[in-house]
């Protein structure tokens, strides 16, 4: 479904939604999907986004975008992934007007972990969930996740995980623990070691990236990335292609490939930036 200033899909076919936003000091456009895969008859993905509708909001707040991956194996992993992400948009539309984005999704992201908590509680039970978030302001992308939905920067033609997976083979190869032989045939690769509802305490990865025009920027979950490599989802979006397209491209291929599992993406093209650098805090524009 889509509307308005907020949208948000998920459910149990696929979905598609995108929007074309021409501000003062950004342009672009995004598509968001969901598809149950071949094998799923519920999903537990759950994505939105929240756009400024005014010049004054885009310079202030900017835009947010989410996806997020309700834990298969706990109860209700569709309402673990719906209350993280819509906790963290709501939170987004009543931030403080130029707050640190870095500061702000690591507030989020803390908070949506102690709803989702609250949530599993009041049920009667554990869930938890993935996340991953973006928010765009002036020529900077903020990322924050938990889990291992990931974000990607495609940037002429070429695909960079912006992310690292929070998985217990992800942290062993890090650690040296294991080789990348290893890794890529571990049984853990897909054993989350963080997550949001699993603890009190979440430790929420941030990161700032400066993006370009003609940048895109793709939040997905591991239904996409677990059978999609970054170089097919590179080659997907190359061009000008059309983002609904190439949306429902990526998750054809997932779903031949694999399809065992949820899958959704996020696609957002930079069209155009403002440069802008910072002064004690506060943004100034460059030539």
């Amino acid at each position: 479904m889509f509307g308005g200033k907020e949208t948000a899909v998920s459910g149990a076919s696929a979905a598609v939604a995108r929007a074309r936003i021409a501000l003062p000091n950004m342009d672009l456009e995004f598509a968001q999907i969901s598809d149950l895969g071949r094998v799923r008859t519920g999903n537990e993905d759950y994505l939105g986004a929240v756009q400024p509708d005014s010049p004054e909001r885009v310079r202030s707040h900017g835009w947010l975008f989410a996806v997020a991956d309700g834990v298969g194996g706990h109860d209700l992993g569709e309402v673990a992934s719906h209350t993280a992400v819509e906790s963290v948009l709501d939170g987004f539309r009543r931030s403080v007007a130029g707050e640190s984005h870095s500061s702000l999704l690591n507030r989020l992201v803390t908070t949506a972990n102690t709803k989702v908590i609250d949530k599993g509680h009041s049920a009667g039970t554990g869930m938890a969930t993935t996340i991953v978030a973006c928010a765009l302001r002036y020529d900077r992308a903020t990322v924050a996740h938990v889990g291992d939905s990931r974000c990607y920067l495609i940037r002429r033609g070429q695909a960079v995980q912006l992310t690292r997976d929070h998985t217990v083979a992800g942290e062993q190869f890090r650690l040296g623990v294991l080789s990348a032989a290893e890794f890529e045939s571990a049984e853990t690769r897909h054993v989350l070691s963080r997550s949001l509802g699993s603890s009190l305490i979440v430790k929420v990865d941030v990161g700032e990236h400066q993006v370009q025009a003609g940048d895109i920027l793709l939040l997905c979950s591991d239904g996409l990335h677990g059978s999609v490599s970054g170089s097919e989802m590179a080659s997907a979006l190359a061009g000008d292609v059309d983002l609904n397209t190439a949306a429902q491209r990526l998750v054809n291929l997932a779903n031949q490939r694999d399809g065992s599992d949820n899958i959704s993406a996020l696609i957002i093209r930079i069209r155009n930036v403002e440069r802008v650098g910072m002064y004690r805090g506060r943004p100034y524009r460059l030539p």
